[in-house]
């Protein structure tokens, strides 16, 4: 098949190749959900809020300046959190098998803007020890705090809970199955054409005016074997 192709032919080589397609598709979507399934380890996330405030001396009201100095200081308290100093009494307290260095990959700390709230978040392979590092992260740094700083105010805002019946974020089935189902066509489709692009076998009179490059005179229609049959025994 040599020059542009229509639309029209694409469509007619996905109707012919059909089934490569199909099985293309069913193939990858297989692959996919059995790595999902059997392959890959599920991990859970749990969430802890904390609020970190210096209290108003004397019932005063919070400059913004002081404000503005509790924001700046939110990546120390940040480092401090995922500081062996926290993690090993973290690692004590709950008797893990690990490493504070193990540990620290496992939370990942951020914060909204000109906020001074900090978000712990644990990822874990077991959605009630997430939970349990979590709360337990907050709850050491809030005790610890007061004395590697001068702040005398953490709120812990939201701890961590466990859910019923929650997800893991990974691996997200429903997505990696939705995007098997769009590579599983697309390769589908890719190795019809190829197969047809590089099938050199004369089918049609078009293909033989390509290749003869001379101008189509006529068509032999095919004879029928019945015919003959019955011209000979008459």
């Amino acid at each position: 098949m040599e020059g542009k192709v229509s639309l029209y032919e694409i469509v007619k080589i996905v109707k012919k190749r059909a089934l490569l397609i199909i099985v293309c598709l069913l193939l990858i979507v297989g692959i996919t959900g059995a790595i999902s399934y059997f392959f890959i380890t599920p991990q859970y996330d749990a969430n802890a809020q904390i609020l970190i405030n210096h209290k108003a001396v004397q019932d005063q009201q919070l400059s913004t300046q002081d404000i503005q100095t509790n924001l700046q200081l939110i990546n120390t308290y940040t480092a401090i959190i995922k500081s062996p100093v926290i993690l090993s009494i973290v690692i004590d307290n709950l008797n893990l098998n690990t490493t504070p260095d193990l540990l620290m990959e496992k939370i990942a700390m951020s914060n909204d803007q000109n906020s001074q709230v900090l978000n712990i978040s644990v990822e874990d392979t077991s959605q009630k020890r997430a939970v349990s590092i979590a709360n337990k992260t907050a709850e050491v740094f809030q005790e610890q705090i007061t004395e590697l700083m001068n702040v005398d105010n953490v709120t812990i805002l939201s701890p961590a809970k466990e859910k019923k019946n929650k997800n893991p974020i990974i691996p997200n089935i429903p997505l990696n199955l939705a995007i098997a189902t769009f590579l599983g066509l697309i390769i589908g489709v890719s190795i019809s054409l190829l197969i047809e692009f590089f099938d050199t076998t004369v089918k049609t009179e078009r293909d033989v005016q390509d290749i003869m490059n001379f101008p189509l005179l006529g068509l032999i229609s095919p004879i029928s074997t019945k015919s003959i049959i019955k011209k000979d025994i008459q």
